[in-house]
């Protein structure tokens, strides 16, 4: 074999060993693919944490209140609804139903009666999957202000520990509760320490609690 033939096979043997290591190299700095994951399912609104807490046999549905009504094998009534000002929704082929004032199994059995006159023996639930009509709004000198979803029956207290604690200024013993045009009063200092507790009174749909 020539020199020059030796050379080039020389050369190129070690080219290949280069481009294989390199391509090990890739391999092995190179992150595996992500699966894809499915997206979770919106309920608008922070309505995830609210769905979780109604309670079927107790919540009364409202106004703006957003539902999820399934039917089993039955896409073409599987839908949200929200409900509307006048505590109606509506559902294809059966029209307005009373939903307000309802609670979500009272609810679910007006839906069942009604889908009856179209299929045989539907499989209805019906969900709350975002509170809108029952709510409570705190301001002022807490962590978290704004309003929050009454769902159930909530004292001043656990209200006030739903907006993360207090501003290092907030006078906790002189917090207001505004409930219509009746002013209410709330010593914090008192109630955590066993004091007066007839102040934590149950919170009211629109009551403003007020920390300064």
């Amino acid at each position: 074999m020539s020199k020059v033939k030796s050379r080039s096979l020389s050369f190129a043997v070690l080219t290949f060993i280069a481009l294989a290591g390199g391509a090990v190299a890739i391999a092995q700095t190179t992150p595996p693919p992500i699966k894809p994951q499915s997206p979770a399912p919106s309920v608008g609104g922070g309505g995830e944490a609210s769905a979780a807490a109604v309670d079927p046999n107790k919540y009364l549905i409202g106004p703006e209140d957003v539902l999820f009504i399934g039917v089993w094998r039955e896409p073409d009534f599987t839908r949200p609804a929200v409900v509307r000002p006048d505590g109606k929704i509506t559902m294809p082929l059966v029209g307005e139903l009373q939903a307000g004032g309802l609670t979500p199994l009272q609810l679910q059995k007006t839906v069942t009666e009604a889908l009856t006159k179209l299929l045989n023996n539907p499989d209805v639930t019906v969900t709350v999957t975002d509170v809108r009509s029952k709510k409570y709004f705190i301001d002022g000198e807490v962590r978290r202000s704004g309003s929050f979803p009454l769902i159930t029956p909530t004292t001043v207290l656990e209200a006030l520990s739903n907006a993360g604690g207090f501003q290092e200024f907030a006078n906790t013993s002189k917090i207001r509760i505004l409930r219509g045009k009746t002013v209410l009063k709330f010593n914090y200092k008192e109630v955590t320490a066993g004091k007066k507790m007839e102040q934590n009174i149950y919170v009211e749909n629109g009551d403003h609690i007020i920390v300064k």
